[in-house]
C-alpha cells in the first residue's frame, strides 16, 4: 500500500515543481496560510513565526521594502542592504534641490519649491485592480487622487499625417464612425459569414448607429462627439457645425490605431488609475517609516554565496567612519577595512537582473542562465517645469497624455495643481529600444534640448514655456541598468530558490515595471521562506 502524502510533503512537491507562488496559493486553499483581516493588503504571516530567523534582503526597492515589512512583523530578524543612499529603487520623485545621478552625470533639480512641482521619474500610476499596493496605501494612510490617463482633449501626432497634431476626441470619434459604417454596410448586404435573424440584424444595426453616430442612411458624415468648428469645442449658444471627418486613408496610414487608440483598453491602463498625493515616493516614505532601522544604506553587494546552513553576503560600504565600521562589524560579523560579510539563514535578492548577473555568486548554471536571459528596457523620462499651464489655458487639457511618433513618444499633463501658476510636464516617456538608446546616450542637457525640439511640433512655442528640466535614463543608473524587464513571462527557474537564496522584484512577475508586481513577488518569496521555516528549514 502506497503511503499517504502529508500536507507539508504535498506543498514541498508543489514548491519544487511550480515555484513559491503556486505553493502559497495551495497553502491558502488548504487553509494553512494566515487569515486575512478585512481592509488589509490581503497578506499576513502569523506573528512570531520567524523566531529570530535571520534574513538578508538585497535591495531596498519596493519589493525589498515589502519583504522587510512583512517578515519583520512575523518576528524575522531582517537586514536590508541597499547600494544607494535612498530607498525606493525605481520609485523616484524629483523635487526642488534633489540631485539625480547617473553613471556619467549629475543633475540638480531646480524646480520651484512648491508642493505640486515634482516629477515622478519612475512609476507614476496605480491601476484600480492593483489591490496589493493599494492595500498598503490604505494600511499606511497614503492619500490618493485620480491619475488622468486618457484625455480626449490631448493630441495624437504623426509627423507624416494631418499637417500637425489632431485632438484625440476627433481621432477616436472618426475611427469609430468609419468602423460602424463599414459594418453597417456589411450587415445591410447580408455579407457576414453567419446570417443574422431579422431581429438580431435590426439590433446590431441600431448598435452600430449609436456606436458610430451614423446618419439615417447608415453613413458616417461626422459627429458632434469630435467637437465643433469655431472658437469653442462645444456648440455654444446655438447648434454649431461639427468638424469634418478626418480622411480615412490618412487614419489608416497613421500609427494611431496600432496601440495608441486602444491604450486605455489595456487592463493595466484602464480607468480608474490613482496616484499618491504629492508624489509616488509617498509609498516609499510610508514603508521606510516602518523599516528604516533595518536598512544599511550605501552597501554594495560584492558576493552572494550559499553556505551549508545559510547564506553569506559580502559587501562594502562608503560609510567607513570608525564608529560606523565598529557598529556594522558588531552586527554583521567579520570585516576587513570597509569590506564586510553578512551571515544569515536566508536571503531574498531583489537586485535587478542586469546588475545581478555581474555579481560573483555560486548559483547553479540554470539560475545563472535564467538571470542572464532577462533584458531590461532603455526607459527614459523627462520632466519640465513650465512657467504657465499653457495646456490648460490654451487647449483645456486637464491631465492625460498626448502621443507622437517622435522619439519622446508621450507628453503627460499633470492631473493635479489645476489652475495654479506653474506645472510639471512629463516631456518624454520613452520605452522602445532604439529611441530609448538614443536618448540614454545623450548628455542630460542634450536630452532636454531634443525633447523640447520634438515637443514644438505638438505645442508651437513649447520651448519658450519651459523654465527648467530634469531627465532620468534608467539604463544609465549604476544599480538599475534599465527600466523594467521586456518580457511579461519571468523565468520559471527564478520563482524557485537557489539553495537558501530566493528572488523577488517585478522582474519575477507578470507585471514588469509595476509596483504591484514587485509586491506580489515579495509576498511569494516571503511566504516560501516562512513555510520552509515552519517545516524546520
Amino acid at each position: 500500500m502506497q503511503p499517504k502524502m502529508t500536507k507539508r510533503q504535498f506543498l514541498q512537491s508543489i514548491g519544487a515543481v511550480s515555484g513559491v507562488a503556486a505553493m502559497y496559493r495551495s497553502m491558502n486553499a488548504l487553509g494553512m496560510a494566515s487569515p486575512v483581516a478585512a481592509g488589509t493588503t490581503q497578506f499576513q504571516l502569523t506573528p512570531g513565526t520567524g523566531n529570530g530567523t535571520r534574513v538578508a534582503i538585497l535591495g531596498a526597492g519596493v519589493s525589498g521594502l515589502v519583504a522587510a515589512y512583512e517578515l519583520s512583523k512575523a518576528g524575522y530578524d531582517c537586514t536590508v542592504l541597499e547600494a544607494t543612499d535612498r530607498a525606493g529603487g525605481r520609485n523616484l520623485t524629483a523635487r526642488s534641490g534633489d540631485v539625480i545621478e547617473e553613471e556619467d552625470s549629475r543633475q540638480w533639480v531646480d524646480f520651484d519649491a512648491e508642493d505640486h512641482l515634482y516629477a515622478n521619474l519612475g512609476p507614476a500610476r496605480l491601476p484600480y485592480h492593483h489591490t496589493t499596493i493599494l492595500g498598503y496605501c490604505r494600511e499606511f494612510g497614503v492619500d490618493l487622487e485620480v491619475f488622468t490617463n486618457d484625455n480626449r482633449a490631448a493630441f495624437f501626432h504623426n509627423q507624416d499625417r494631418f499637417d500637425g497634431p489632431v485632438a484625440a476626441r476627433q481621432v477616436m470619434t472618426d475611427t469609430r464612425g468609419y468602423i460602424a459604417e463599414l459594418l453597417a454596410k456589411a450587415v445591410n448586404r447580408n455579407a457576414l459569414d453567419s446570417e443574422l435573424t431579422g431581429e438580431d440584424k435590426e439590433l446590431i444595426l441600431n448598435l452600430l448607429r449609436r456606436y458610430g453616430d451614423l446618419d439615417p442612411d447608415d453613413l458616417y458624415v461626422g459627429s458632434s462627439r469630435g467637437g465643433h468648428l469655431g472658437p469653442h469645442v462645444h456648440a455654444g449658444l446655438a447648434p454649431g457645425e461639427v468638424n469634418d471627418p478626418l480622411d480615412l486613408s490618412q487614419l489608416l496610414r497613421s500609427d494611431f490605431w496600432q496601440y495608441k487608440l486602444h491604450f486605455s483598453q489595456f487592463l493595466d491602463q484602464n480607468p480608474t488609475l490613482l496616484q499618491p498625493v504629492g508624489g509616488m515616493d509617498a509609498i516609499v516614505a510610508a514603508f521606510t517609516e516602518r523599516v528604516e532601522p533595518l536598512i544599511v544604506y550605501g552597501s554594495v553587494v560584492d558576493e552572494i554565496r550559499n553556505t551549508p546552513d545559510g547564506v553569506r553576503i559580502v559587501f562594502h560600504t562608503s560609510h567607513d567612519s570608525p564608529d560606523t565600521t565598529r557598529a556594522v562589524a558588531a552586527v554583521y560579523g567579520t570585516y576587513r577595512g570597509i569590506i564586510r560579510a553578512l551571515e544569515a539563514d536566508y536571503a531574498i535578492c531583489t537586485i535587478p537582473a542586469p546588475v545581478l548577473r555581474d555579481i560573483p555568486n555560486d548559483f547553479s548554471p540554470a539560475t545563472q542562465s535564467a538571470i542572464a536571459s532577462i533584458e531590461f528596457t532603455n526607459a527614459v523620462k523627462i520632466g519640465f517645469q513650465a512657467q504657465r499651464r499653457f495646456w490648460e489655458e490654451d487647449h483645456a487639457i486637464y491631465g492625460g497624455i498626448s502621443w507622437t511618433d517622435q522619439d519622446i513618444t508621450q507628453i503627460w499633463y499633470p492631473p493635479y495643481g489645476y489652475h495654479r501658476d506653474k506645472g510639471i510636464v512629463v516631456g518624454a516617456y520613452i520605452w522602445d529600444p532604439e529611441p530609448g538608446l538614443r536618448y540614454s546616450e545623450m548628455t542630460p542637457s542634450d536630452r532636454l534640448q531634443a525633447a523640447i525640439a520634438e515637443g514644438e511640433l505638438i505645442h508651437p512655442g513649447y520651448g519658450d514655456e519651459m523654465e527648467s528640466g530634469v531627465s532620468r535614463a534608467w539604463s544609465k543608473v549604476r544599480f538599475q541598468r534599465g527600466g523594467w524587464p521586456q518580457s511579461y513571462k519571468p523565468p520559471a527557474r527564478l520563482t524557485r530558490p537557489d539553495g537558501r537564496i530566493y528572488f523577488a522584484g517585478d522582474q519575477l512577475s507578470a507585471l514588469p515595471g509595476w509596483q504591484e508586481g514587485a509586491a506580489l513577488a515579495a509576498h511569494a518569496a516571503v511566504a516560501a521562506i516562512d513555510e520552509r521555516v515552519r517545516m524546520g528549514g
